[in-house]
C-alpha cells in the first residue's frame, strides 16, 4: 500500500513563489512562476469572479499551457499587476514565441479584499513585478502575506462580524507523485478542519464566540439581502503529475470538493470562488488519484491559511482567539 505523507509544498519542484503586500493598505500579490510552460486548468463556481486571460485555459484554445498564475487581492482594479509579472517574464526572454517577441502567458484572479485596510491601496504592475523578484524555492510564508495580506472570513453579518484569514499551503506525496496547494481564504463563509469537523474561524457573534454563517443564511432565506461584503478565496493546485490542460481543468474542478469540505457556505453568488491547476512535472499518474488529492490538500491548505493569520485592522484571528472560543 502507498503511503500518503505531508512535504513542504515546494518539494513538488518545477515552479517557484513571491509575495509582495502594502500592509498599510492591506492588499496584497502572490506569483508562481513555473520554470518551464505549465498545462493549466480553471474552475470558476462564485458568482463574482474577477480574472484575467482565464480563455487560455479552455480545452479548445492554442495554448498549451501558461508561464505564471498570480493571486492577488484589489477585486477588478488588482488585475493591472499581472502587467507587471509579464514584464519580469519579458526581460527574461520568457514567453509564447509570436516569431516577433515572446508574449508570457499570465493568468491571474483577484480577491475583494477593499473592505480592509484602505480601499485605494490596490495591487499594481510595481507589486506584481516585486513579487516576481521575491520568487524562490524556499518554504513559503503564510497567513498575512501576499495575496492573503487582506483576506477576511464570516462576513455574512457585515465586517464587525468576520474575523482575519490569509493565504495558506499544502502537499503531500504518494510514491513518486505529489500534489499541493496554494491558497487565499477570503470566503463569506465560516472555516472547518476536516480532520476534527470543528469550526476554527469564521462568523462571530456579539461576544466574540463563533457562530454559524449557515445559520445566519437560513434566517435570511425570505428577504433579500446583499451579501456583497469582500468574498472571494482563489488557489491553486500543483502536481508533478504529467497531464495536458483538459486533464487540469478536471482536476481544478475536483479540487472544489475541498472548498466544500472546509468552507460553508461556499460558492455563494456573493464569492467569487476559482481554483487553478498546473501540471510542473513528467509522473505519470492516474487523474482520479491526483483530483482526489487535490480536494484533500485544498482543504488543509484552507485551515492552514487561517491558522496562520494574525490579528489585523481590529480583527481577530483564529491563532489569537481563546481556544475555547476557536473550535465549535
Amino acid at each position: 500500500m502507498q503511503t500518503l505523507r505531508e512535504i513542504n509544498i515546494m518539494d513538488i519542484g518545477g515552479f517557484k513563489v513571491g509575495h509582495a503586500q502594502d500592509e498599510v493598505g492591506m492588499t496584497g500579490v502572490t506569483v508562481i512562476l513555473c520554470d518551464e510552460v505549465a498545462p493549466a486548468g480553471v474552475d470558476i463556481r462564485g458568482g463574482g469572479p474577477a480574472s484575467r486571460e482565464t480563455p487560455l485555459l479552455n480545452p479548445v484554445a492554442d495554448a498549451k499551457g501558461i508561464h505564471a498564475l498570480l493571486l492577488s487581492g484589489g477585486s477588478a482594479f488588482g488585475l493591472d499587476a499581472a502587467g507587471g509579472v509579464m514584464r519580469y517574464l519579458e526581460e527574461r526572454n520568457i514567453g509564447f514565441d509570436t516569431g516577433v517577441t515572446k508574449v508570457p502567458l499570465v493568468c491571474q484572479s483577484s480577491l475583494f479584499d477593499l473592505r480592509i485596510g484602505d480601499m485605494k491601496a490596490r495591487p499594481d504592475q510595481a507589486m506584481g513585478y516585486l513579487a516576481c523578484e521575491n520568487a524562490s524555492t524556499e518554504p513559503m510564508e503564510q497567513g498575512n502575506v501576499g495575496a492573503g495580506t487582506g483576506c477576511t472570513v464570516g462576513k455574512i453579518r457585515g465586517a464587525e462580524h468576520c474575523m482575519k484569514s490569509g493565504i495558506g499551503a499544502y502537499a503531500v506525496q504518494v510514491g513518486e507523485l505529489k500534489v499541493g496547494a496554494i491558497v487565499a481564504v477570503n470566503a463569506l463563509g465560516d472555516i472547518f478542519d476536516i480532520d476534527t469537523g470543528k469550526q476554527i474561524a469564521g462568523l462571530l457573534d456579539d461576544e466574540n464566540r463563533l457562530a454559524s454563517s449557515e445559520e445566519a443564511l437560513y434566517n435570511m432565506v425570505k428577504k433579500p439581502t446583499n451579501l456583497f461584503t469582500g468574498n472571494t478565496t482563489i488557489g491553486a493546485i500543483l502536481t508533478n503529475a504529467c497531464m495536458d490542460k483538459t486533464a487540469m481543468n478536471k482536476i481544478a474542478s475536483m479540487a472544489h470538493n475541498g472548498y466544500a469540505r472546509a468552507i460553508r457556505p461556499v460558492h455563494t453568488m456573493a464569492d467569487g470562488d476559482s481554483i487553478y491547476a498546473l501540471s510542473v512535472g513528467n509522473v505519470v499518474a492516474d487523474i482520479n488519484a491526483v483530483g482526489t488529492l487535490s480536494a484533500y490538500v485544498m482543504a488543509k491548505a484552507i485551515a492552514s491559511g487561517v491558522r496562520a493569520a494574525k490579528d489585523a485592522c481590529g480583527l481577530l484571528s483564529a491563532s489569537d482567539l481563546d481556544q475555547s472560543k476557536t473550535e465549535r
